[in-house]
């Protein structure tokens, strides 16, 4: 199976992880289990998913959510600077850069509503060589607030070099608390009404929350974090798809590939398969 790679054995503790690459010939078919953002620099290359290849293009911003496998091909001295930002961070001690419209924009709504699991976004190239100036910043230990303070910065950057978007208002904090539900427990069977009930809302005004806050409802957010979760195992391991799709919570199969297929756009045995052929 392809390469996996995991928030434990690169953060090191912390909820922030950075790494500055200058390509030369490509990288391998690879998925991870954090967020990553990819900043491209000046050079040339192609970056593939299992929807394609597309060729990159200074100041470009790749968003991949966890669990989609990518991979960089034909590049010719490609400056690729990756800032890696913890899922359980975003949970816990970065939690608060939800509050912020732009932040919530580009590590939440963006790729969470695109499907695949991967965005591109477009920023100048002078947002992108200063975002990267700043990630080479963590491609070395610090402190966990330097670390903090210095994705700050990255965001800030890359948040101020894309076309001005209006201002969206605050996360409320059911949209949050449903959140963690979800991630805490992916297979349970939820319903709206159950997490209206533990959030104390109407279903309608969670509902209503939770779509401004994320551009989806609480239930098309949770298949979008259940199929990332199956990409990851289908990955990774070699579990039956039935058993795959129990495990993140659609134990039916046939409801399992169809829902799978239209959040990642290939069935759970194509996009197995499309590791293969790549490999």
């Amino acid at each position: 199976m392809r390469e996996t790679l995991h928030e434990a054995s690169l953060f090191q503790g912390g909820p922030v992880w950075g790494g500055v690459h200058v390509l030369t010939s490509g990288v391998a078919p690879h998925a991870h289990d954090f967020l990553e953002l990819a900043v491209i620099g000046r050079g040339a290359g192609f970056h593939q998913t299992s929807q394609g290849s597309d060729a990159v293009r200074h100041g470009q911003v790749l968003i991949l959510r966890p669990g989609p496998w990518h991979a960089f091909t034909r590049c010719q001295d490609l400056t690729v600077a990756n800032c890696c930002i913890s899922p359980r961070g975003l949970r816990t001690e970065l939690s608060a850069l939800q509050q912020i419209p732009l932040f919530r924009d580009l590590l939440w709504t963006t790729p969470t509503i695109t499907h695949h699991g991967v965005a591109t976004i477009q920023v100048t190239t002078e947002a992108a060589d200063a975002a990267i100036a700043e990630i080479t910043q963590l491609t070395t230990p610090v402190s966990p607030g330097l670390a903090l303070a210095r994705l700050v910065t990255v965001l800030a950057t890359l948040a101020d070099g894309r076309p001005s978007a209006p201002a969206t208002p605050a996360v409320h904090p059911a949209v949050t608390t449903t959140i963690t539900h979800f991630e805490s427990s992916l297979s349970h069977p939820w319903t709206l009404e159950a997490l209206a009930a533990l959030t104390n809302l109407n279903p309608a005004y969670l509902s209503r929350l939770f779509k401004q806050a994320t551009g989806l409802s609480p239930l098309a957010y949770l298949a979008r974090l259940r199929a990332e979760q199956a990409a990851l195992l289908l990955t990774e391991s070699a579990l039956p798809a039935s058993r795959v799709g129990a495990a993140v919570g659609w134990p039916d199969p046939t409801y399992f590939a169809r829902r799978f297929r239209t959040l990642m756009g290939l069935t759970p045995s194509q996009y197995r398969a499309s590791q293969v052929s790549t490999d």
